[in-house]
């Protein structure tokens, strides 16, 4: 495999960069009392269809989310801010594409993370997984970090390359490269 130019790659935030299930399932535990879900028990992106959660608290516990409407903390998946910093110091910026419908609340959570100036940070919510593809096209992207395997195959489609980052919702069979963490992605772009 040719390593990836670090100038066509872009990245996904929730489940790639932050770690936004942790959060969830610490909101559902300790104020909806929700204790019988565990991380590794997510095995669909979609978990509003999770057993013993009502669809309605999934949904007001990723509004809040989304809305940065929580006391909790929202940490960052290891190893993100590092290779983020590596891949800013070589391109000069980072562009995040996310499907959530607004981006102020995760832009400023980057701002605190990243250890990068916020001005070099370019994030864009399409407000779906399917409007990805336009924004990756436009910016001439040919690599995208995800970790929803659905958006995976409609990149794909699209002549994008997936990178699937390995979660307990991604585990079908699919054809795409898939990375464990940063550190494997890491070894994957190419760094002159």
């Amino acid at each position: 495999m040719n390593r990836i130019d670090p100038e066509k790659l872009a990245f996904d935030i929730d489940g790639v960069i932050a770690d936004t299930i942790s959060l969830f399932l610490a909101i559902a535990r300790d104020e909806y009392h929700i204790n019988s879900v565990k991380y590794q028990d997510i095995s669909s992106y979609s978990i509003e269809s999770l057993d013993g959660i009502d669809p309605d608290i999934v949904f007001e516990i990723f509004t809040r989310i989304v809305d940065g409407e929580f006391s909790h903390s929202l940490e960052p998946v290891c190893g993100a801010p590092k290779l983020l910093s590596r891949l800013h110091q070589h391109t000069g910026r980072l562009l995040l594409v996310t499907a959530r419908p607004r981006k102020k609340a995760i832009y400023a959570w980057i701002e605190k993370e990243i250890p990068v100036p916020v001005e070099s940070i370019e994030i864009i919510a399409t407000g779906s997984f399917e409007g990805k593809v336009e924004v990756l096209n436009a910016y001439g992207i040919t690599h995208f970090v995800e970790d929803r395997l659905e958006t995976g195959f409609i990149l794909n489609d699209a002549g994008i390359t997936p990178i699937i980052f390995n979660q307990p919702w991604n585990q079908k069979e699919h054809p795409f490269i898939t990375v464990n963490g940063w550190e494997e992605l890491e070894n994957i772009i190419y760094f002159p």
